[in-house]
């Protein structure tokens, strides 16, 4: 494979060349707003609290249970990170959304593919890394026509010399690290009604943590746990219904009047609507072992047309704490109540130790899709802030007193009428595409997009397996005409510190590093890393195809450090290339057509595994 790459001198080159370089970066559709470590007004600094420790691995997707991607290794740094070059490359075979984030154990990097899920096992302690196993699931061909935003999978998880990971067609499987030998094999999801599993696993203690994807199509949402040792159902907990479904007792203490009351997954729908009314987990699960609560969102109701479906529509578009040994759920907050726009609440959630107003709180910081910030005190639930990052002509704020999002109600969609400039569009302000966070700087690097749209009601009607959505939209970019962003948040002061600017939305998620380094790709199939706190652009990779997966790094066998990252454009945005579809049609790939008509042009599919070291 020939490699083109473009990187910042060393350090003996001149000045002259070096801002140089940086004015091309910017000619080049990108642009980049910062503030130098002088002129932050304190903002960058170091973080009080203390992280989970760092061997090196890197064995979920999250990097750790606080979903900090954060990576203490140093030898890749500000002054030398230009000298990268990549290590190896592999093929997954696979030409569709490449979500997944590498994983790394014991001398070993597992990959886990789009459909058909192949998990592939490298040996790292080998020059090359070549194949050491792989394992072939073989799922259903017929979950490819289920899934609503590309073939995806958002990759696996290693404990105890155990890999789980899942199918699109509805199987969580163990596999034994070393051999890949099959362990046991569960059937979760039901692909007939439009069930699929696209989600990374979480193993918490002896249960892996699993939910289904499928809101688009009239599912009911759910998150269940399986026993690690044997794949036995320890609970499932669904997101609609009653209260005995929902495993809600006696603990249930939500912070909110509008959350509290009985049978409210029922209550707060149309007779019988919960029972295809979405709420799924397709998002990143985060655990606090001293509290012992595992936290996750739940996706957007279906349809999306809500003019069928009045009331609150519990329990979607928020996020639940529960038990993760019984299941039970100890509160819940619904960011967007009856939810409008297809903003679901999967997103990440950091959880971090802040002072606010004084006082050291637990806390966890969710960019969330409606467009703001939140942060939330992740023993009650009670929204201590929720800051707007992007533009926005749907919402004024968040009235923390009630928890209520404020809606602008003449951008309400209607059946049978086009209601232009809605901001931020259904993918949200951001979509799944995960942030992380550098406790060298206290800040969180949040990749997402600058997008709006418009959109009309149409008829939605129930038939199982089939979309149930109720709406026709087309997404285009947002004011000043970049549809993507990287941004610095300091989650204390609740402001920005920096962005880098893109011409696309930015879909791959990020990586912070001791170096002081943030990594991230685009969708045109750079690979690029800044200085973590100025956002100034340090160095950038060519590779073969569009960059939606999560970068990870790791320690090496031989000591060394790496930086991962897969490429393969895909996922909902990029299905335009990897599904091949007409952008003539501007709603092709649901609305993304009239906002990506020339990406075919810049990018092609893609499947591949890079990983970059210093020579």
């Amino acid at each position: 494979m020939r490699f083109r790459s473009q990187f910042l001198p060393s350090n003996s080159t001149s000045a002259l060349l070096i801002a140089l370089f940086v004015i091309c970066l910017q000619g080049c559709h990108q642009t980049h707003s910062g503030l130098s470590p002088d002129d932050t007004g304190g903002t960058v600094r170091p973080y009080d609290g203390e992280l989970e420790k760092d061997d090196g691995q890197w064995l979920r997707a999250t990097k750790d249970y606080a979903n900090t991607r954060f990576s203490s290794l140093d030898q890749v740094n500000q002054g030398n990170v230009g000298q990268l070059r990549a290590a190896f490359t592999f093929s997954t075979g696979v030409d569709h959304g490449q979500e997944a984030a590498p994983i790394v154990a014991n001398g070993t990097m597992y990959i886990a593919t789009p459909w058909p899920n192949v998990l592939y096992a490298l040996d790292l302690t080998r020059p090359g890394a070549p194949l050491k196993w792989k394992y072939e699931p073989n799922p259903s061909p017929a979950a490819k026509g289920e899934a609503c935003c590309d073939w995806v999978t958002r990759g696996a998880a290693y404990d105890s010399a155990k890999i789980f990971f899942n199918t699109l067609d509805g199987y969580t499987i163990a596999l034994d690290a070393n051999t890949g030998k099959l362990l046991w094999r569960v059937h979760l999801a039901d692909i007939t009604k439009g069930e699929t599993i696209t989600m990374a696993p979480l193993v918490v203690k002896n249960h892996v943590l699993i939910g289904d994807s499928g809101g688009e199509f009239g599912v009911r949402g759910w998150l269940a746990a399986l026993e690690t040792s044997s794949g036995k159902l320890a609970w499932k907990a669904f997101n609609t219904g009653p209260d005995k479904d929902v495993l809600i007792g006696s603990r249930f203490k939500p912070f909110y009047v509008s959350d509290q009351g009985l049978d409210l997954g029922v209550k707060s729908w149309p007779p019988d609507a919960w029972k295809v009314g979405g709420g799924t987990v397709w998002g990143f699960l985060a655990y606090d072992p001293i509290l012992n609560l595992v936290y996750y969102g739940t996706a957007n109701p279906g349809p999306w047309n809500h003019e069928v479906r009045p009331g609150d529509n519990k329990w979607t578009s928020g996020m639940f704490a529960r038990d993760p040994d019984t299941g039970e759920a100890v509160w819940f907050y619904q960011m967007s109540p009856h939810d409008l726009f297809d903003w679901d609440g999967v997103n990440e959630d950091i959880l971090l130790d802040l002072p606010i107003n004084g006082q050291t709180r637990k806390v966890l910081v969710r960019p969330d899709r409606n467009g703001f910030i939140y942060v939330i005190d992740r023993a009650n639930g009670q929204v201590l802030s929720a800051t707007p990052f992007v533009h926005s002509t749907t919402t004024t704020g968040v009235d923390l007193k009630t928890g209520r999002l404020q809606r602008v109600s003449d951008k309400t969609p209607h059946t049978g009428q086009v209601i232009r400039d809605i901001c931020p569009m259904a993918p949200g302000a951001k979509d799944w595409q995960p942030s992380s966070f550098s406790p060298r700087t206290g800040l969180v690097y949040i990749p997402h997009e600058n997008m709006c749209m418009d959109e009309e009601g149409t008829e939605a009607n129930y038939i199982a397996g089939t979309p149930y959505v109720g709406a026709s939209v087309q997404y285009y970019p947002g004011p000043g005409g970049d549809m993507g962003e990287l941004l610095a948040w300091d989650p204390i002061h609740a402001k920005p510190v920096w962005s880098i600017k893109d011409k696309y939305p930015i879909w791959s998620g990020t990586l912070t590093t001791a170096g002081d380094l943030v990594f991230f790709g685009t969708m045109d199939g750079w690979f690029k890393a800044a200085d973590a706190k100025t956002g100034r652009i340090l160095w950038q990779f060519k590779l073969d195809s569009g960059i939606i997966g999560q970068p990870i790094s790791y320690r090496g066998p031989d000591s060394k450090q790496y930086i991962a990252i897969l490429s393969g454009i895909g996922g909902w945005p990029g299905s335009i290339v990897s599904a091949k579809l007409d952008t003539r049609d501007g709603t092709a790939a649901n609305g993304w057509g009239k906002a990506l008509p020339n990406i075919r042009n810049e990018v092609t599919a893609g499947g591949t595994l890079y990983v970059f070291s210093l020579p």
